[in-house]
């Protein structure tokens, strides 16, 4: 756990940490971009069916899409014959210019293939998890960033021109890929470079900048009515990133750990100058003492198999998993659920992301005071919330409707804070590994969110029991976990089983006893015990 003493000597949240800040936030506004542009390009309008005898259609007389389907009404309620729709399809312009289902016709016999499209670009997601999470163990944080960025601009631009439903689908498929390589390194890589007492706004900032680009698509959308010239204008500025190559540093601290020190001590030189915190020769000697005793360690690879290989870990691991699935799985069944109020789908989408401010808000002024009990507490509101409902009678949808949103923005706390927690639940050495399985429980979730619905053939409660009862375990559990708040990142799966000591603040010694027995250099750092302030 030595770098975070070093982080106390060049400072943990000073100048150069606040630009790498910027460079991590301006993606976020695009990957919401992506994340929910499918609700405007796949978005089904009215559309009927076109017949000799039709004459001019009345999109007015539909009360919804279904209606138009032939083969689920009659030829008085859809405007076509009771067959197969023959003369083609007729889409209402009011709302849209033009989606993804009115230019290849993906409705009645076709519909489902516009859920398919949805799935996959979600299974894009959950492979991008796995194979980013790895990748960046192996090859670096800022490196996958890099790659993940280049990845979303031009398959994110392809799919703008794509020729077919089929080839719309594949890009999207590689855009969501790069988007968990994007959010997992970001995330990760400003982690690693704050200090315990300022590390939750690894988590909490970027969410802001996500929330951000969840508001502005709603005004983007409603002034963008094409899908394809949407498209485009989500994509092609992430080109503009390209100047990431000379700005976004790497992680010192994933370097020391790969045992490529020089490039790591290069990094942290730079990181003291820009905080003004000059490299002295007294941290020039606690380098020399780190290195000595991080040569005298022995080097072992890891693997995704060491998170559940000792005791401590593989039960911190698990529950972490879980409540990674549950918070993904409710947010988007809640979402789902809230959108079947019928308002103005622009609307809708303005609301929904001014909702999750205030749940990303005030987990700043909990998280400082504990990951754990901020983590339970949430757990607990949304959980509670939607279980509230199912005994709200049917016709107070007023209530029932109130309830949910609570239960939205105790799910969206919660979820802010389930980064910052894993982050440092997760040992260096296999950090990434753990955020990459976290995500990709996460994204089978999503992947199931939509498949909640066709719980209702069972019970008209069923969703919202099990939006309710998967938090409240999920509540229980974080009891199992530990308290992280203002406490060093574990660099070692050692650390975590207790086979490394820490002074009372949470600190690790051993560093500085070590420099204190070959230098003088502890006598300007951390000779007092008191925790670093903010």
């Amino acid at each position: 756990m030595h770098f975070d003493e070093i982080l106390h000597i060049i400072g943990g949240f000073g100048k150069f940490q606040k630009l790498l800040y910027v460079w991590i936030c301006l993606p976020q506004i695009f990957l919401a971009f992506h994340m929910f542009v499918s609700i405007f390009s796949g978005a089904v309008p009215p559309h009927l069916c076109r017949s000799e005898s039709s004459g001019s259609l009345n999109f007015s007389l539909l009360p919804s899409p279904e209606l138009s389907c032939p083969a689920r009404a009659n030829h008085s309620d859809a405007g076509g014959p009771a067959v197969r729709c023959r003369g083609g399809w007729e889409y209402s312009t009011e709302t849209y210019q033009s989606t993804i289902v009115t230019e290849w016709d993906l409705v009645c016999d076709k519909a489902s293939l516009n859920y398919v499209g949805s799935s996959i670009y979600m299974l894009g997601l959950l492979v991008g998890a796995l194979l980013f999470g790895t990748l960046a163990d192996k090859y670096g944080r800022r490196n996958i960033i890099l790659v993940s960025l280049a990845i979303q601009a031009v398959f994110g631009v392809g799919a703008a021109f794509a020729p077919n439903f089929y080839v719309y689908t594949a890009l999207r498929f590689m855009v969501g890929t790069s988007i968990s390589g994007v959010i997992m390194n970001a995330f990760v890589l400003g982690t690693e470079w704050t200090g315990p007492k300022q590390r939750m706004l690894a988590g909490i900032i970027t969410d802001y900048w996500f929330g951000l680009g969840y508001i502005l698509l709603a005004g983007l959308a409603y002034l963008v009515r094409d899908w394809r010239t949407l498209q485009l204008a989500i994509s092609a500025p992430g080109f503009l990133f390209i100047f990431y190559v000379l700005v976004l540093p790497k992680s010192a601290r994933w370097l020391l750990s790969n045992n490529r020190k020089e490039e790591a001590w290069e990094v942290i030189r730079r990181a003291a100058q820009m905080n003004r915190k000059p490299f002295t020769q007294d941290l020039e000697m606690c380098q020399q003492v780190y290195k000595a005793e991080e040569e005298s360690e022995v080097k072992t690879k890891h693997s995704m198999v060491d998170l559940v290989r000792t005791p401590r870990m593989r039960r911190q691991s698990l529950i972490v998993f879980y409540l990674w699935f549950v918070n993904i799985l409710v947010y988007y069944g809640l979402s789902l659920n809230i959108a079947a109020l019928g308002m103005n789908i622009y609307v809708t989408q303005l609301v929904f992301g001014l909702v999750e401010m205030p749940a990303r808000t005030i987990t700043l002024f909990t998280l400082n005071h504990s990951r754990k009990f901020s983590q339970l507490a949430f757990l607990l509101v949304g959980g509670s919330a939607c279980l509230l409902t199912i005994f709200v009678p049917g016709d107070r949808s007023m209530v029932k409707t109130s309830l949910a949103m609570v239960g939205k923005f105790g799910i969206t706390a919660s979820l802010s804070i389930i980064y910052v927690y894993s982050a440092e639940v997760f040992p260096t050495v296999i950090r990434q590994n753990g955020i990459g399985m976290g995500s990709m429980f996460a994204r089978l979730g999503g992947v199931l969110a939509p498949m909640m619905h066709f719980l209702r053939f069972l019970s008209p409660q069923a969703p919202m029991m099990l939006c309710g009862v998967l938090p409240l375990l999920g509540a229980a559990l974080t009891l199992l976990l530990p308290e992280t708040a203002n406490k060093p990142l574990p660099d070692s799966i050692q650390d975590i089983e207790g086979h490394r000591c820490s002074d009372e603040d949470g600190v690790n010694t051993t560093f500085f006893k070590a420099c204190l027995r070959k230098s003088d250099c502890s006598s300007n750092v951390h000779r007092d015990t008191s925790k670093p302030s903010a």
